[in-house]
């Protein structure tokens, strides 16, 4: 029978690869691909339910405890959810919900919660008296493995309850590891030359499986809680005041929990944390959607593996698997060679991706990736899509090693790799493809902000050889641009317009515009606020620049490599004779309000853009800092603030509202 030969072929696929998922922490499909195999079971044993099996995922949960683990069995079991991956699945969830109860039962009478779904291994931890007395995973549901020290080790895991309304507690939730905390240890393990962590849960499940509790304690875990395994041990009767006590207990909860009163409430919930999703510090998948009254919740009861009062509704994939078809080298502006892989186009978080970047060439020699790999893709949010390893169980010997470049793709010339340092440079300066990328740079917002001279525009003026350096954008004319294809008068008029008023740049915008190495936007600022002059600076000496606040060794010695070089000389008396003439800033006068102080901005802000922000703090005598360091004084935090924030708390920051920032400009 060809359904049942099917049905066969997917519970051995699956098996495996929960194998792979579960007890190895390697998997070699993402999640999306396994729900998709465990979906296609589900469908067709609900279809021929006489080929359904006791051996078979679908009435099974997670996988067997390791053997190198004590064993421990769960007094009630660790169930898993079903799965929902659209508003249709939740409205379908209610409707079986209804159906179950009794055809009376009214869709008004239900409420829910909604939690986000974060991406960690499920544990249970035991207090007795108060005292932490085991801890274990859920393993297969009934039993799991004694992982009592490793958890210990995790700081946001109490010890001791500072009361203990119960005997005994029984408290369920979530291991995991933060999203910066999980690239650090994947760039410790590629140093090492060991194998990747594919997501946050697989490296917390790995670190929680280390029988050195020493090593765990190293991997910057957290955990919360989610509930207990028998809620009517407490004084609970719902799960939003389970919650709240738990919490009152000094367990940790997650903020993001909601009660919503209907399902129109739980999908919009559901469409609120999928928009917040990239900006949390750490990863979430999805959401589970809980009856919220535990009266219902225990009239409901639970399948074979899953709980009927209870789903949880999928996010679209981040990961995916693809083919890697070939690498082609870019070259950037400071002459950086960029492996960018070429992939078989998939959909990558409802986005179709045929290009990843590779970031240097040592990462794709400790990745070991090969032409005609299977490989493992991710993109979260708007970054860009990347390779996250080679799955190299899928090998059959036809994949061949990435032939790096000994010479720059675009010009011929050498290309160096300085020691220390992990990027190759092609350092011809008159490389084409740095050249135009050069002048992309200079037109573009992060530049003098031509307007009309975008990135499509710039490519057509050098490939018409219009424009070949810097100097010739500023001796444009109306009658060339009006010529060209998809030009006419008007445009033309406005980018000559344009091209006029930024002929007198601040002198901080202009040296950013320039894209000299290690002379970003703060360095530029100090650099305005120091001289008076363009060619004061030109002039000035090294040690002149070693003794200016906030200017290191780097870019000192970048600025005057920069200006000695002969050609950039030849560009500054063409740009003077084209009528280029930079503003010195405005010395900062003592009394203004944000003197002294180094400000960063994160999250969104709702009554200023970023870039008004920023001129704002410079008007006003500040600095503009771009990361979290000893020297910020201040952090502006706007609507979904993430790591910046955390790490701005740790460190004693002030955080402000942007009202506050605003009325701090204001006084």
């Amino acid at each position: 029978m060809v359904v049942a030969k099917r049905i066969q072929e997917l519970r051995l696929l699956l098996q495996e690869h929960a194998h792979r998922y579960y007890t190895l922490d390697d998997p070699i499909i993402s999640d999306s691909e396994y729900d998709l195999l465990f979906q296609e079971l589900l469908v067709l044993e609900e279809e021929h339910p006489e080929l359904v099996t006791a051996d078979s995922p679908s009435q099974q949960t997670g996988a067997a405890p390791l053997a190198k683990f004590v064993q421990v069995e769960h007094r009630l079991p660790m169930l898993s959810l079903e799965n929902a991956f659209n508003t249709s699945d939740l409205h379908a969830f209610e409707d079986r919900l209804l159906r179950f109860l009794n055809q009376d039962f009214s869709s008004d009478s239900l409420s829910y919660m909604a939690e986000p779904k974060v991406d960690g291994l499920a544990v249970e931890i035991i207090y007795e008296e108060g005292q932490l007395v085991q801890g274990s995973t859920r393993g297969d549901g009934s039993k799991g493995e004694d992982i009592t020290a490793q958890l210990k080790t995790i700081p946001s895991i109490p010890r001791q309850l500072p009361r203990c309304p119960t005997p005994r507690l029984e408290v369920r939730g979530e291991v995991f590891m933060d999203r910066e905390a999980l690239i650090v240890l994947n760039h410790e393990r590629l140093q090492k030359g060991e194998p990747l962590f594919a997501n946050p849960r697989n490296a917390a499940a790995g670190s929680l499986r280390q029988l050195d509790p020493a090593v765990t304690a190293k991997r910057s875990l957290k955990f919360l809680a989610y509930g207990i395994a028998d809620p009517s041990q407490t004084p609970c009767s719902s799960q939003d005041g389970l919650l709240a006590w738990l919490g009152s207990l000094g367990l940790p909860i997650s903020d993001l929990a909601r009660s919503c009163p209907s399902m129109v409430d739980v999908i919009s919930r559901f469409e609120e944390l999928a928009a917040l999703r990239h900006s949390l510090p750490y990863e979430i998948d999805g959401m589970v959607v809980k009856i919220n009254d535990f009266n219902l919740q225990q009239r409901l009861g639970n399948k074979a593996r899953a709980p009927r009062w209870a789903i949880a509704c999928k996010f679209p994939a981040i990961q995916t698997t693809t083919r890697l078809l070939s690498v082609d080298f870019q070259v950037g502006r400071t002459g950086a060679v960029t492996p960018v892989a070429l992939l078989e186009p998939v959909v990558v978080g409802g986005v179709t991706v045929s290009r990843a970047t590779l970031h240097n060439r040592d990462e794709v020699e400790r990745k070991d990736l090969r032409i005609g790999d299977t490989v493992l893709v991710q993109r979260a949010g708007d970054v860009i899509p990347e390779v996250v390893k080679a799955i190299v169980e899928k090998r059959d010997g036809s994949e061949q090693p990435v032939a790096m470049p000994l010479d720059c793709p675009v010009c011929g010339h050498a290309l160096l790799k300085a020691v220390g340092e992990a990027v190759t440079r092609c350092v011809n300066p008159h490389c084409p493809a740095q050249r135009l990328r050069a002048l992309i740079h200079f037109t573009s917002r992060a530049g003098l902000d031509i307007e009309g001279l975008g990135k499509k525009s710039m490519e057509q003026l050098y490939t018409l050889r219009l424009v070949g350096d810097i100097p010739d954008i500023f001796i444009l004319e109306q009658g060339q641009l009006a010529s060209l294809e998809g030009w006419g008068r008007k445009s033309a008029d406005k980018v000559i317009a344009a091209i006029q008023a930024a002929k007198q740049p601040p002198l901080g915008k202009l040296l950013g515009a320039l894209g000299i190495r290690f002379v970003g936007e703060v360095t530029a600022a100090v650099l305005e606020q120091t001289f008076e002059s363009l060619d004061q600076l030109r002039h000035s000496s090294l040690q002149t620049l070693l003794e200016i606040e906030g200017i290191g060794e780097q870019a000192a010695g970048s600025i005057i490599d920069y200006f000695s070089d002969p050609d950039v000389q030849l560009m500054f008396d063409r740009l003077k004779q084209a009528g280029v003439r930079p503003q010195a800033g405005k010395k900062a006068q003592t009394d203004l309000p944000l003197n002294g102080l180094v400000i960063l901005f994160t999250g969104t802000l709702t009554t200023l853009s970023r870039t008004e922000a920023k001129k704002l703090v410079k008007d006003h005598g500040g600095q503009i800092a771009t990361t979290v360091t000893h020297k910020l004084t201040h952090l502006v935090a706007g609507e979904k603030a993430g790591s910046k924030l955390k790490k701005a708390q740790e460190l004693g920051k002030i955080i402000l509202t942007e009202q506050e920032f605003l009325a701090m400009i204001r006084s």
